[in-house]
């Protein structure tokens, strides 16, 4: 049974969209922004989710207990990234589950 979520995403502009996001396609966080075209074109997921740019760079507003503990590479990453803050994380990371109903998060800047 499929079942999708609501996620509200703040984009670069400080607009918020309230989007849906299904949890049978094994998507993250990234991929949601791109398909819904809430970043520019070649501003996120530079690398395809390797956790290797920092471009999907999200600021967890709401619902970061929900998330699982950050990887060994996201820790790396965004400890070369701009922006950074401490509710920092890479939506290349952010697995969309279930347990992510509600999350909200804005996207960083890009560099």
């Amino acid at each position: 049974m499929s079942l999708d979520i609501n996620l509200k995403i703040i984009d670069r502009n400080g607009e918020l969209h309230e989007v849906v996001a299904p949890t049978d396609m094994s998507m993250n966080l990234m991929e949601v922004i791109r398909s819904y075209e809430l970043a520019e074109e070649g501003t996120i997921g530079v690398c395809g989710g390797m956790a290797m740019c920092a471009s999907c760079q999200v600021y967890v507003v709401n619902g970061g207990e929900k998330l699982t503990e950050m990887g060994a590479e996201e820790d790396a990453m965004l400890a070369e990234a701009f922006h950074v803050q401490d509710n920092s994380r890479l939506g290349c990371q952010i697995h969309i589950s279930e347990e992510l109903d509600g999350l909200e998060v804005e996207i960083a800047p890009y560099p």
